[in-house]
Formats: structure tokens, C-alpha cells, sequence
């Protein structure tokens, strides 16, 4: 590193803002089929926590149900209000911490009551307590969707207190066995997660990958132009392998490669933003990296679009080796190679695609040499992008997805 590089002062961390072309997606996209259901079912999400639509619950789930012809009913602080795209919105009021949203907890249960659901379905664990009343107490039908290893990001939520997080990843396994002997239905987005349901209780069980919904990921345009060599996607962060792939991009700049990276996501916090962008400065990449924000998943495919190659270099931690990495797929999803850390969960689906390279997680020289190969060998990167849009068309895409969750469902309702 040279003098003049260290010597740099700090910068400020500009706001965090994004300017690609909106994609116009949601009613059009999905024709309400009413008529394939006879007797439609009624399903109602609910949370807090979230301020956004998440794209695993909307876009992925109660969009394709909504056209299916369920009535949908979705509680949240999104925003939203009323009818909209074929779904119920049901606004919440914004608690600006967990106690305030707890203390709210009675006025969100009459909130749910007052929808005659047939069932009910959430994803934070904080909402535990309340679903638990909601069974054990009224008798509706719950289903949880454990989306992550939750005991896992409790272990390492910055958060909690180190010394507490044992006890509250312990606390929060107990409680999800509990939910697993209780609750009508579980959900996970990965085998890995649901190993620790798979045996618990009467509750029936359903993994619901996070496959790309192809409404939201159209065919990639043939021959576009790049403005971007790598992208990566989602949270930014060390354990995520932000600072390592800033580690192999400045080997291949000392290389004297001129390649360039988009980062798209968010950060924990404004100190990591911070810490990201000295980093850059530091290493003499400013004129090289790109940071955006993260975007509505309308928008995702067109930014991806700008981009050549997608890369996943997450860190082998124990969330990591339990949860699938949906950025994979998504890149895939828009025509781009991918390279990504060599860990349990994703690399079942390189056998065989022949779609990327695979890296020793953690090992900043195999990334770079994995990035240049990339860039030496343009036109087989590009057949790898596009085995792996094919393996999205043909088997990791959402529609398989959607059809066992309506019959997940249906099953559920026919049960009682």
C-alpha cells in the first residue's frame, strides 16, 4: 500500500441512492385466475419488523397465490393500504424498536382476528409469542416460515450483548421446536435449515426455495453492452465477503487489470458504510467501485442487466452453511457466470450446470485468479451465463415453488 494511499483522509459516506430504470411489475404480470379455485382459501401474513415488502413473502409467495385465487391479506408497516395487485393490505403502525412493537402486540391480534383467515403465516421470531396465542388460544391455523437459521444470526447479532448471545440462540431454538410441535406448518428456504424441523412435531413441513420468480427476471437481452465487470448483491458486510472481494480486486488491479465491481445492498449500519468506503480509498479503488443502494426487487434485474459477472464470496460462518445464497440464482436468472465460495449449500447445484467456478471460502488470491480466468475467457463466461439462465428456465425458477405452496396449503386447510 502506498504512502499516499494511507496518508488520505477518512470520507464521508454520501447517501446511498440508485438510478436505474424502473421495472412497471405486480398486476400485470399476474392474471387473476379465480376459477382454479372453486372454494378459495384465505391466507394472512403478518409482521412488524419489516418496512419493505420482502421479496421471499410478496414477490415470491403471495403474488403467484393472489393469481392462483387465494384471498391474500398482508398486515405490515410496509405502507400499504387496500387493495392492490390482487392482495389486501392491511397497514400497521411503525414501532421504531422490538418493545414498542411488543407492546403493540393486542392491537395487531385484533387486527388478525378481524381478517377470518384461514390461516395465518409470518416470519419473525420476535412474533413467536403472539402466534403461539394465536393457536393455542383462538385456534387458527399458523404456519412459520424460518426463512433463516435463526439461532445462528442470534449467535452473531451485533445487537445482543456478547455474553447473552448463547442464551438467546438457545432461546430462540427451544422456542422454534415449540412452534414445530405446534403450529400447523413449517417453512424454510433451504433442506439445511429445516433438518432441525424435519422430526419435530405434527406440523407438516415444506421447503420453499428462493428461486427467482421469472415474472420479475425476463429473458436477458442478447448482446448487451456491460457497464460493469462483477456485481455482488446483499448485505455488505466482512462476514458476507465484502472486504474480500475488495481484497482480490486489488490484486488484480496491482496486476494491472482494469476491472471494475458494482456492490448493490445495504449495510448494518452507517459505521460499516464508512469502514467499506475507507477500505476502497485505502486500496486506491475509488475510480473502481461503485456502491448502491438496495434496490426494489422490480428493479433488480435491470441493474443486474448492467453487470457481467455475479459473485457470491460469502464467508464460511455457520449461517452460511446452512442458508442457500439467492443471489446465486438470481445472477443466473439474468444470463451472468457466477463465481462463489465453495460451501455446502450451493454446491450441489454446480455439479453438472457447468455455470461458474467455485472458490475455497475465505481465500482472496482463489477469488482473484477465479475473476481473472473470467476475464481472460470472455466467451466461456458467457456460455456459462447462459447454462445457467437455462437451469433457471428449467427447474430453479419459482413456478415449482408456488404449486407445492398452494398445496401445502390446501392440505393444511383440508386437515381439520
Amino acid at each position: 500500500m502506498s504512502e499516499q494511499a494511507t496518508a488520505r483522509a477518512p470520507v464521508q459516506a454520501p447517501p446511498i441512492t440508485h438510478d436505474f430504470p424502473v421495472v412497471a411489475a405486480t398486476a400485470q404480470h399476474f392474471p387473476v385466475v379465480a376459477a382454479n379455485c372453486a372454494s378459495p382459501i384465505t391466507i394472512c401474513h403478518f409482521s412488524t419488523a419489516h418496512l419493505e415488502l420482502k421479496s421471499r413473502t410478496f414477490h415470491r409467495q403471495f403474488l403467484p397465490l393472489a393469481a392462483f385465487g387465494f384471498n391474500v391479506r398482508y398486515v405490515s408497516p410496509a405502507g400499504w393500504t387496500g387493495p392492490q395487485n390482487g392482495i389486501n393490505f392491511i397497514p400497521l403502525a411503525r414501532g421504531k424498536n422490538r418493545l414498542r412493537r411488543m407492546i403493540a402486540y393486542p392491537s395487531l391480534l385484533r387486527h388478525l382476528r378481524a381478517q377470518k383467515a384461514d390461516i395465518c403465516h409470518f416470519q419473525d421470531p420476535e412474533l413467536l409469542p403472539l402466534a403461539f396465542a394465536l393457536k393455542l388460544i383462538y385456534g387458527q391455523r399458523v404456519i412459520y416460515d424460518a426463512y433463516e437459521d435463526f439461532p445462528s444470526v442470534a449467535a452473531s447479532h451485533r445487537r445482543i450483548p456478547r455474553f447473552l448471545r448463547p442464551l438467546a440462540s438457545k432461546f430462540v431454538a427451544v422456542a422454534e421446536w415449540c412452534a414445530a410441535h405446534c403450529f400447523d406448518g413449517v417453512m424454510t428456504a433451504d433442506p439445511f435449515t429445516m433438518r432441525r424441523f424435519a422430526e419435530g412435531g405434527r406440523s407438516r413441513k415444506l421447503v420453499f426455495h428462493n428461486f427467482p420468480n421469472l415474472q420479475f427476471f425476463p429473458l436477458p437481452r442478447p448482446n448487451r453492452s456491460a457497464t460493469f465487470d462483477f456485481v455482488y448483491r446483499g448485505g455488505i458486510s466482512e462476514r458476507a465477503g465484502a472486504y474480500l472481494l475488495l481484497d482480490a480486486l486489488r490484486m488484480l488491479a496491482d496486476q494491472g487489470r482494469s476491472a471494475n465491481l458494482l456492490l448493490l445492498g445495504y449495510f448494518d449500519c452507517a459505521a460499516d458504510h464508512l469502514a467499506l468506503l475507507n477500505r476502497i480509498q485505502s486500496f486506491g479503488l475509488e475510480s473502481r467501485v461503485t456502491v448502491k443502494g438496495k434496490l426494489p426487487h422490480e428493479e433488480m434485474a435491470n441493474a443486474l442487466a448492467t453487470c457481467r459477472i455475479g459473485i457470491s464470496p460469502l464467508q464460511d460462518t455457520p449461517k452460511f452453511r446452512l442458508n442457500l445464497p439467492v443471489k446465486v440464482f438470481e445472477y443466473w436468472a439474468c444470463g451472468m457466470p457466477v463465481i462463489a465460495s465453495d460451501l455446502p449449500p450451493i454446491r450441489p447445484y454446480f455439479r453438472g450446470v457447468w455455470a461458474g467456478l467455485l472458490f475455497p471460502a475465505g481465500d482472496a488470491v482463489a477469488l482473484s485468479r477465479a475473476m481473472a480466468w473470467m476475464l481472460d475467457h470472455p466467451e466461456q463466461a458467457a456460455l456459462m451465463g447462459r447454462r445457467g439462465r437455462a437451469a433457471v428456465d428449467a427447474r430453479l425458477n419459482n413456478e415449482n415453488e408456488v404449486r407445492r405452496l398452494r398445496e401445502f396449503c390446501q392440505r393444511i386447510v383440508a386437515a381439520d
